[in-house]
């Protein structure tokens, strides 16, 4: 692991947080009524992975395409998803804004709009070979696919 700056993690940062900068103003109907039954462990995970996973994708340098090899499949395969992240909020945009469309599958992925980015990061964490981004990943995952199929079980 090595550390410098990392276009490649401000480039995935950029694709996470500007569709959900468009969400503020666009929340679904009903939705502060899920968010008061919230389960505070997972909010905390969630918080945590936030602010781990933005720190991390931006401090380390292994993230950057390093060449032309195999091992790019895993940078390759966490765009691809990022894309489908886009494509998932580009739908979501487009609909009445339900809850029902919020938490909506895509393409079979359960949660698309928590999963999509949570499994993107973890391939950037293995194309990175950087086990820290992994674990802080998971721990966004456990709290952000918790509570994204928490509220879908409320609806």
């Amino acid at each position: 692991m090595h550390f410098g700056f990392s276009y490649i993690g401000l480039m995935f940062l950029i694709m996470l947080i500007v569709p959900n900068l468009f969400w503020t103003k666009n929340q679904p109907k009903d939705y502060e009524k899920y968010v008061h039954n919230e389960s505070k462990i997972l909010l905390l995970f969630e918080r945590v992975g936030e602010v781990l996973v933005t720190c991390l994708l931006l401090i380390f340098k292994d993230f950057n395409i390093q060449g032309i090899s195999a091992w790019m499949i895993w940078l390759i395969t966490a765009f691809v998803l990022m894309i489908m992240y886009e494509l998932y909020w580009v739908r979501y945009f487009k609909s009445e804004k339900t809850m029902k469309d919020f938490y909506s599958s895509l393409m079979g992925i359960p949660v698309a709009g928590a999963t999509l980015p949570f499994v993107a990061c973890g391939l950037i964490a293995i194309y990175g070979r950087n086990p820290i981004l992994f674990v802080a990943a998971i721990i966004l995952g456990v709290g952000h696919i918790g509570i994204h199929l928490n509220h879908k079980k409320e609806l």
